[in-house]
């Protein structure tokens, strides 16, 4: 292990962010080196140096073997303290929930598909998702659970950590399901919008040159997920990437669960869809009918899904012209259908700067159904990894005499 003096000690300890951020990166499976660490913070090598070190002497932070370099020294593999400690995650839809083992790094195991009606409201719902989730952990060792975390089909204030006016999941509005989770299993959990976990998923298997990046999710309903710097950005109150109630003027006369009518919402989404389509006589009832009438070639129900896509591109464009990102990924039931993601395309192509689009990415999320799933575990392995380092400072402050001013 490297020496470090105690005054390099506590230059480290005063840095309690950029450990947070040393220790985010490592979890997801970003950086395995020092040198990356360094890359991507835009830090000093010797301020990554002395962080890591810190970390690793607190049992953050593991090193173990040597990866090649381009010269010099053969870096350290840097991981997570215990490889052996995982988080259970749930990504709730609104009558399955899928869920899953994630492990620190992004891997994910033990995942299944399990009845959740969202309509049925958190005080019927979530106990039986949670003994489903408990069950889960128990195979796997309950001593080595460290987080649950939640991807939710609603807009969620990360503050209050609770759903808030969502339009699809009635008796929701304002429960603590953050709080009702951690009394429940005794260690962290984390709630966060089902775009949002879409975006931080998938951003953990993209080349790291993604840096930003715009992932949006297609399914009963739209939301997006926006990368910037590497990073989630929420926003000033939590809702960037609410796209979904932007006005369009195919939708003019559509009202909406807002209370404005026309928004993106009405014409694009899952439920659009199954709506216009029964309007012109289609047996559909959810977006996967939608789907499969898609895939069989069915006339109106391809048409219907790439104008949706149409209908997207075009709000997705003044955005994109707007942020410049690396990529826009594409997820939910819809994505999976080519005429919607042609039409993405070719909208995007059409109404941005060619500058603009000259290396922009736009692809299907590479983890599928999958990619909200990792994304809600490693929001749950960050906050329980944010919690040790918090302990580990109090601690380190409490043993630590205050300096004399003479």
């Amino acid at each position: 292990m490297t020496e470090i003096s105690a005054w390099d000690r506590r230059a480290a300890k005063g840095t309690p962010a950029l450990a947070a951020r040393v220790l985010e990166l490592v979890a997801s499976g970003q950086a395995s080196s020092r040198a990356e660490l360094a890359g991507l913070l835009g830090a000093a090598a010797s301020t990554i140096s002395l962080t890591v070190a810190h970390l690793v002497e607190r049992g953050l932070i593991a090193e173990e073997g040597t990866q090649s370099s381009t010269g010099g020294r053969p870096r350290k593999v840097l991981r997570p303290g215990s490889s052996d400690e995982f988080a259970v995650a749930a990504d709730l839809g609104g009558r399955h929930a899928r869920i899953g083992v994630v492990l620190p790094g992004g891997g994910l195991t033990d995942v299944s598909t399990v009845p959740f009606v969202i309509a049925d409201g958190p005080e019927a719902a979530l106990p039986r998702l949670a003994e489903t989730l408990e069950a889960l952990a128990e195979q796997r060792g309950r001593g080595r659970l460290r987080g649950v975390g939640l991807s939710l089909p609603g807009p969620v204030d990360i503050a209050s950590k609770s759903v808030v006016l969502p339009s699809r999941m009635p008796g929701w509005n304002r429960f603590p399901v953050t709080a009702w989770m951690e009394e429940r299993f005794g260690i962290p959990a984390a709630v966060d919008n089902d775009a949002n976990c879409m975006a931080v998923g998938e951003h953990t298997v993209r080349p790291a040159e993604h840096r930003q990046t715009i992932t949006v999710k297609i399914g009963s309903a739209i939301g997006a997920g926006v990368i910037v710097d590497g990073r989630l950005y929420r926003g000033g109150t939590g809702a960037a990437g609410d796209i979904t109630h932007i006005r369009i003027d195919a939708g003019a006369d559509t009202p909406c669960s807002c209370g404005n009518t026309g928004c993106l919402e009405t014409v694009a989404s899952g439920a659009a869809l199954v709506r216009i389509l029964r309007e012109r006589g289609a047996d559909v009832s959810s977006p996967e009918d939608v789907a499969r009438l898609a895939v069989d070639a069915d006339p109106e129900a391809t048409r219907a899904v790439r104008r949706a896509g149409d209908y997207l591109g075009q709000v997705l464009a003044a955005n994109v012209n707007f942020f410049n990102p690396d990529a826009v990924y594409l997820g939910g039931i819809l994505s999976t259908l080519e005429p919607f993601v042609a039409a993405v395309r070719s909208q995007l192509y059409e109404s941005c700067h060619p500058l603009v689009t000259e290396h922009l990415t736009i692809e299907r999320v590479s983890l599928g159904a999958d990619a909200g799933l990792v994304g809600a575990g490693q929001f749950a392995l960050q906050r329980a990894l944010a919690r040790a380092l918090s302990e580990v400072g109090a601690a380190d402050r409490f043993r630590t005499p205050a300096p004399r001013h003479v």
